[in-house]
């Protein structure tokens, strides 16, 4: 089904976008996916916890959450760790952007390392 959309997808960065779904797949092997909100989204635990906004055409924009709905509980996730990656927009969402692909590429091993963090969190 993600093939599938990705394969009709229109976006300028594109390879960007399939590197790093390939990327968050691998980061941990409980880790599966859908589409969610006309974009692939990545699941821990049968929760979504990343999805792509693919709106944007100028950037690539990952979004952090724990589901749709904002979850009030003790949040084991170091976000300051990762400030200058992750900008956190709530108590237990952020979102990450990548201006180019380029800048996607420098980051992605750092950025797989917070998706295992984040999932997990």
């Amino acid at each position: 089904m993600v093939d599938s959309f990705l394969e009709s997808l229109d976006h300028p960065l594109k390879p960007a976008i399939e590197r790093l779904r390939l990327a968050i797949l691998d980061a941990d092997d409980a880790i599966t996916e859908h589409i969610k909100w006309k974009a692939p989204s990545f699941c821990f635990n049968a929760v979504d916890r990343v999805t792509f906004n693919l709106r944007p055409l100028h950037h690539v924009q990952l979004i952090f959450h724990r589901g749709a709905k904002t979850i009030e509980d003790d949040f084991h996730f170091d976000a300051a760790k990762w400030s200058g990656l992750l900008e956190m927009i709530a108590q237990d969402r952020g979102q990450v952007i990548f201006p180019s692909a380029e800048v996607a590429a420098a980051r992605q091993a750092e950025f797989v390392t917070m998706v295992r963090e984040w999932v997990r969190a």
